[in-house]
């Protein structure tokens, strides 16, 4: 641009006059097209060669497959596996095996976007539409993160997969569905849904919650994460009784005694 702006500078011609007429050059004109050409028709038939094995899943029989359904919501993911199992901000998946997943959002939250950038690209959580995408991976633990701009804590949206071993991913999805994994789903909603904005004993984006009877008190604590309140959105409009169940047998221990009835 430099060398442009110096040689075909206006000098002292007169600012109507028309500057030198300079014609193209036919055969590097044809160059710098057809070489471009030639490398997009390349990447572009590699893309279609390959396209249909990323579209879909490898063939996987029912004993060999599993799919998790993943919701965003301001600011948590949850996880809900095939036999009703939850699990919060972190996900459980069983190696070496094709593990389907179906991506969406409640219809009054925001979207989201789910992205773990070791398993493949990123799919938009969408309120009242379903994304599926699949993977495959060997053992180990994969950082997950909403990559869209979805409220004040996108931030602290973040998760993590948990490739397991099969009978370790059994266990665990029996267990997180019985009465004996209540107290464990409780813990996680406590930490990843309520501590996103809320501490005990500090005011943060929230009310300080120390000492607070409504973490006993089930239909108030039940009416508060199905409604919100101010600022606060319904961060459970669409738990199960079971969840919200959950959420008071472990929040009940930071109650005060006022108060603490209904629960």
């Amino acid at each position: 641009m430099i060398l442009f702006i110096f040689k075909y500078r206006r000098g002292k011609r007169a600012r109507a006059a028309e500057g030198p007429q300079v014609h193209g050059a036919t055969r590097l004109e044809v160059i710098w097209t057809v070489i471009p050409v030639v490398f997009l028709a390349a990447i572009g038939s590699f893309i279609f060669y390959k396209l249909p094995g990323i579209e879909d899943p490898p063939k996987a029989s029912a004993a060999s497959s599993s799919t998790i359904k993943i919701d965003g919501h301001q600011f948590y993911w949850q996880f809900t596996y095939p036999n009703g199992a939850i699990s919060i901000d972190r996900m459980r998946a069983p190696a070496e095996q094709v593990v389907n997943e179906e991506i969406s959002a409640p219809l009054q939250d925001v979207i989201h976007s789910w992205w773990v950038p070791d398993l493949g690209g990123k799919f938009d959580a969408i309120p009242g539409r379903v994304n599926k995408t699949w993977f495959r991976a060997p053992v180990g633990q994969y950082r997950a993160q909403c990559y869209e701009l979805c409220g004040i804590q996108h931030a602290a949206m973040t998760a993590r997969v948990d490739v397991i071993p099969r009978a370790e991913y059994r266990s665990f999805v029996e267990r997180r569905a019985s009465a004996a994994g209540r107290f464990d789903l409780g813990r996680e909603e406590w930490t990843y849904v309520c501590q996103k904005c809320h501490r005990l004993g500090s005011k943060y984006i929230g009310p300080d919650l120390k000492g607070n009877p409504l973490l006993a008190n089930r239909d108030g604590l039940e009416q508060l994460l199905r409604n919100g309140q101010g600022q606060m959105p319904a961060v459970g409009a669409n738990w199960s009784e079971e969840q919200i169940d959950a959420l008071v047998l472990f929040t009940k221990q930071f109650a005060g005694t006022a108060g603490a009835n209904g629960g």
